[in-house]
């Protein structure tokens, strides 16, 4: 029985892997420095493309350097990407379309675009799951249910994203769930690629005792 478990838990990461790197390519990675310390995350831009091209053009700009984690909510998510300490909004390029209907989930650790009402208004904002929050993820193309596009997840830093999302918050001005003391994004880079990990062997027939469904 123990072997079974075992198996069957194998199947299931083996699953969730090749979700996030389908296509078998090298997926991008950008370092986030903080002043809280150090993040890196994955992209995924065979699932959202567009979402990936706009962000990692913002990530060449420079344009993330300076912007805080400005909304940050304990047991849901924090949201950066788009103002200054002193809560001044930094102009953007058009919005992208919304690709949530990639199959990706608005798991912990996944980063998805932040937008309006409208759901293809997503510029530069971003925000980094702190829990798994189904109720974001896409039902159906219409203003309820587009829900909101994952794009890649923390590979390295989740402490970092937890430490943010216990930082104590108020208002600033018109805004809330503000940090108190700012948690700014010093630097954000491009490091590298991250190649696909193999498919896990399929087990031997003999060993395939329980049938596993999701």
């Amino acid at each position: 029985m123990r072997k079974s478990f075992a198996l069957a838990t194998a199947a299931v990461l083996a699953a969730s892997l090749s979700v996030f790197a389908a296509d078998g390519a090298a997926n991008p990675r950008v370092k986030i420095e903080t002043t809280k310390g150090v993040i890196v995350v994955e992209l995924f831009p065979k699932a959202a493309p567009k979402t990936v091209a706009n962000v990692l053009q913002y990530v060449k700009d420079g344009f993330y350097d300076g912007t805080i984690f400005h909304r940050v909510i304990k047991n849901f998510m924090i949201q950066g990407g788009g103002f200054t300490k002193d809560m001044t909004e930094k102009p953007t390029r058009p919005p992208v379309p919304n690709e949530a209907d990639n199959g990706l989930k608005n798991d912990l650790g996944t980063l998805a675009m932040a937008r309006t009402g409208d759901p293809n208004s997503a510029t530069a904002q971003f925000f980094i799951n702190t829990k798994d929050n189904a109720f974001l993820n896409f039902r159906s193309k219409d203003a309820q249910g587009w829900g909101y596009c994952v794009f890649g997840r923390v590979v390295s830093g989740l402490p970092i994203v937890k430490a943010i999302e216990s930082e104590p918050t108020g208002n600033s001005g018109m805004f809330q769930d503000v940090p108190q003391t700012p948690v700014v994004m010093t630097k954000v880079t491009l490091v590298a690629t991250a190649a696909a990990p193999k498919p896990a062997a399929a087990p031997a027939a003999k060993d395939s005792v329980l049938e596993h469904a999701k």
